[in-house]
């Protein structure tokens, strides 16, 4: 029988673990290629023989998205996988459009062949999109659980940027094990909040391997999406967060609505920043495709070492990089703080990037007058150093979920810019967890 001719598509990510789960040793399909986009220097590499078991000897070459077409028609493609996230429904039908068009099938995978069942209990934290909150919900989430006494792994959402062989399986318990493992600023803004927390955070490449793993050391295990994907892991209790600032995305983009869809529970943050209007909008498109969805409203509020010390200065403002690329949000944290506390001004970055920094500024030009902090290899974190070096601030303001210090040497005075979730009103975590899982 002829073995299928599959490309996947994706971001290094959701592609390797679809390819894990279903591709590695299914004998009716052959994986030809994987295509990447989204996080810089991927393609040109090879999904390594190693991860990708004894079908693959020569391992699976990792091309740009661009050359899709190419491909089917080079590999005789028989059928394409679309497997990233956080975009619109219609780029995801343009994308079937060109694969159709080529000829090939055009296929979406849902949880029936993508999830892993666990030995222990999941909650699962996902979102509607990126930038909407789900990282201060995760660490809310964990706390509460810590609290009842539950002993708790967060499962990071793959961010697999550089030796795959070594990264298939990470364990993070302390800050040097960042160092040991080489994290890039995208890695580090992820796992330090939760070992500040004293919580232990795993991720990688093979996540039936970092399950197994972590099930050997904890009571409940905490999913910590990515994007807006949908979990990798069965969920016990499945919250999702969702974002008032951007009314209608929550049943627009791909694969949010399918977590609209999933949820148990749904937040809607950041009420106390939004319009009134937006929030009742989110709330009855997302009742609208789950009826029985239990609301929670919350809040980010911001908080800054020293707030006075913005009062009139001119600034620079960092924020988080994913947030304002694929997220497509203008603004974050740090900006919200400058206006809040005073700023004279928030200057502009775009005079002051180089290389790849100013590449960033030219592929998402809706980025407002801030400087996202991109950092997916050395080579960028040096040129991110470099344009706030070079910038006339008087003051830097750093709203990465980091201390971005750790990392980038900046010439400049800094006000680092924190937030964490505040539920209001009721129900609140506290119950929804209590309700599950209380002993």
């Amino acid at each position: 029988m002829t073995r299928i001719r599959t490309i996947i598509m994706g971001a290094a990510g959701r592609d390797f673990h679809n390819f894990n789960v279903f591709y590695r040793n299914n004998p009716d399909y052959e994986v030809v290629a994987f295509t990447a986009t989204q996080i810089p220097d991927i393609a040109g590499r090879t999904y390594p023989a190693e991860l990708a078991g004894p079908h693959y000897p020569q391992g699976i070459p990792i091309f740009v998205e661009s050359d899709l077409v190419k491909l089917i028609k080079q590999h005789q493609a028989d059928q394409v996988v679309f497997a990233y996230s956080d975009v619109p429904h219609e780029y995801v039908m343009h994308k079937a459009s060109e694969v159709l068009a080529a000829g090939a099938d055009f296929r979406l995978m849902g949880p029936t062949h993508t999830m892993i069942p666990s030995t222990k209990p999941v909650v699962s934290v996902c979102a509607v999109r990126t930038g909407a909150g789900k990282s201060q919900t995760t660490r809310r989430v964990s706390l509460i659980l810590r609290d009842m006494g539950f002993k708790v792994a967060a499962i990071r959402h793959p961010m697999p940027y550089g030796d795959l062989v070594k990264q298939a399986v990470q364990r993070f318990a302390e800050y040097s094990d960042l160092d040991k493992h080489e994290c890039t600023i995208e890695e580090r803004e992820e796992y330090e909040p939760h070992i500040d927390n004293g919580v232990i955070v795993y991720a990688g490449v093979d996540y039936e391997r970092i399950l197994r793993q972590a099930e050997q050391e904890v009571d409940i295990i905490l999913w910590d999406g990515g994007n807006n994907d949908v979990p990798f892991y069965v969920p016990d209790l499945q919250i999702v967060v969702a974002d008032p600032h951007r009314p209608g995305h929550e049943i627009s983009y791909h694969p949010g609505e399918t977590n609209s869809r999933l949820a148990d529970v749904i937040v809607i943050n950041k009420v106390d920043t939004a319009e009134p209007a937006n929030v009742m909008r989110v709330r009855d498109n997302l009742r609208r495709v789950n009826p029985d969805v239990v609301f929670i409203e919350a809040a980010s509020p911001l908080f800054v070492d020293d707030p006075a010390a913005i009062l009139g200065k001119r600034v620079l403002v960092v924020e988080d990089g994913p947030t304002l690329t694929h997220g497509g949000m203008a603004y974050g944290a740090g900006w919200v703080a400058a206006q809040r506390f005073g700023a004279a001004e928030i200057i502009d970055p775009r005079p002051f990037a180089v290389g790849s920094i100013k590449a960033t500024y030219e592929k998402y030009p809706s980025t407002g007058n801030v400087l996202p902090a991109m950092g997916y290899g050395e080579a960028q974190t040096h040129e991110l150093e470099q344009t706030i070096n070079a910038s006339d601030a008087e003051l830097v303001i750093i709203g990465t979920p980091i201390d971005l210090k750790r990392v980038v040497k900046i010439n400049k005075p800094t006000q680092r810019v924190r937030y964490e979730l505040q539920e209001i009103g009721q129900p609140t975590l506290v119950d929804i967890l209590g309700q599950k899982f209380g002993k």
